[in-house]
């Protein structure tokens, strides 16, 4: 029986120390299924949502993508509508709903664009 028992203990061991020895996914790491379609703005490039899960996507065009999550249908609905989608944005959705990075920056921020992406592209999550 301690036989058994030193036996069992060593193949958990062996077990647990491989597994400790291989990296491990990212927690925070989001793969986006939203698909998104392409908006005119000067902040930003693309928005989709998830009706089943409530969740917005935001695509700014300098290649950051956030997902921000409880985002009611009409709060997509009124985005998608507004004259000024940046100035929705900030006044509506930016810092009102939690989110979380699902890409970073892609691309470098021209001279003309820098106050916008400055202005628009949140923080790297929100609660």
């Amino acid at each position: 029986m301690i036989r058994w028992i030193a036996l069992v203990s060593c193949i958990l061991i062996a077990i647990g120390c491989d597994t400790w020895a291989e990296p491990s996914p990212t927690p925070n790491h989001i793969t986006s299924r939203i698909s998104r379609q392409p908006v005119q703005s000067t902040a930003i490039a693309k928005v989709g949502y998830s009706k089943r899960r409530h969740i917005l996507e935001i695509e700014f065009v300098n290649g950051a993508v956030y997902r921000y999550f409880d985002v009611p249908l009409p709060v997509y609905r009124d985005l998608m509508s507004a004259e000024s989608k940046a100035r929705f944005y900030d006044s509506n959705i930016k810092k009102h709903y939690r989110s979380a990075l699902v890409r970073q920056r892609q691309k470098p921020e021209s001279p003309e664009n820098s106050r916008a992406g400055a202005r628009d592209a949140p923080a790297a999550t929100h609660e």
